[in-house]
């Protein structure tokens, strides 16, 4: 039996990347957000509001990680970027602050990406992010991540994501946030 690094469990079982419905899995990923990322009972709520408004968006697409018994441990989602909406307007001052707002037209945006802590490292991040930006018809790609230096930021940029603008700040975010840039396809390990 394998040992993962994490206090001598088995390492978790395989789990398979595909579409999956976001509105029907809502609490699922909800669940592995929280975990993943820290989330209190009432930020829950507010993020579960949004997702499912986000789902009902006609160009959204998702892709989940599922275990062979069907447990959500992993998803991301995103859609071609929108000047219109929230994300965009907030992001948008801070990228032409540097004359590189251009990256808000024809970018597909990585609204979440996240990975249940116990099947972490493994590379299921990158096999999210990876399969749901192949299939984007825009010429390039962007997200928004916790400005420090983590394990997720050291993903994006390894699949060459840059940062566009640093020290955002989204209202109610407790962090400042990196707005980060890549073209498509993403790079690919050698």
């Amino acid at each position: 039996m394998l040992h993962s690094s994490q206090g001598g469990l088995p390492e978790p079982p395989e789990a398979a990347v595909g579409p999956v419905d976001l509105a029907a899995r809502v609490d699922d990923a909800l669940a592995v957000q929280a975990l993943a990322f820290g989330l209190a009972e009432d930020e829950i709520g507010v993020r579960r509001h949004v997702m499912l408004r986000h789902a009902a968006l006609r160009h959204t697409r998702a892709l989940g990680a599922t275990t062979p018994e069907g447990r959500l441990v992993g998803f991301v989602y995103g859609m071609p970027n929108d000047r219109t909406q929230w994300w965009s307007t907030v992001v948008h001052p801070y990228l032409r602050e540097d004359g590189l707002d251009h990256w808000l037209s024809g970018s597909f945006v990585i609204t979440e990406l996240h990975v249940h802590p116990r099947w972490q490292q493994l590379g299921l991040g990158r096999r999210l992010i990876t399969e749901i930006t192949d299939t984007a018809t825009e010429e390039r790609s962007l997200l928004s991540a916790i400005d420090t230096d983590s394990p997720a930021r050291r993903l994006y940029h390894h699949l060459g994501y840059r940062d566009l603008a640093r020290r955002v700040i989204f209202p109610g975010a407790a962090s400042p946030y990196a707005v980060m840039g890549a073209r498509l396809p993403l790079a690919r390990p050698r």
